[in-house]
C-alpha cells in the first residue's frame, strides 16, 4: 500500500515537473524572466540584454510568457509607441526558482574552472 502512494506522488510530481517544463522550456524563457526580474523593460532593452536572441525569437519567447501568465505587456502612448513589459505578479513566485538557477551555475563555473586549472 505505500509503495502505491510513493508511485502516486512520483507520479504527480513528474507531470508537475513536466507541466513547469512546458512553461518555461526553451534557450530563452529563464533568461528573458531573469532579466524581468530586475524591473520593466522596453522591448529593446530586453533584446540589448539577452545577448545572442533574434528579434523574432523575443517576440515569440514573450507572446508565448504572456498568455502563460507570466510576463504583462504594456504599449505606451509615446510618440513612438514604445511597447513595456514586466513580471506579473503569478509570475513572482518562479523568482526565488530562478534566483537559485543562478547561483547553482555560478558555484557550477567555479567549480569547473577550478577543475582546469
Amino acid at each position: 500500500m505505500e509503495k502505491l502512494k510513493d508511485h502516486h506522488a512520483c507520479s504527480l510530481r513528474i507531470m508537475a515537473i513536466h507541466d513547469t517544463m512546458d512553461v518555461l522550456s526553451g534557450k530563452w524563457k529563464i533568461t528573458i524572466l531573469s532579466s524581468l526580474g530586475f524591473g520593466k523593460k522596453r522591448y529593446s532593452d530586453i533584446l540589448k540584454e539577452v545577448t545572442g536572441i533574434s528579434g523574432k525569437m523575443l517576440s515569440r519567447e514573450l507572446k508565448d510568457m504572456e498568455m502563460n501568465l507570466l510576463v504583462k505587456r504594456t504599449v505606451l502612448e509615446t510618440q513612438p509607441i514604445t511597447v513595456q513589459y514586466e513580471l506579473t505578479p503569478y509570475c513572482s513566485n518562479l523568482m526565488p526558482i530562478i534566483q537559485s538557477l543562478a547561483e547553482w551555475g555560478t558555484e557550477h563555473r567555479k567549480r569547473i574552472i577550478e577543475t582546469m586549472r
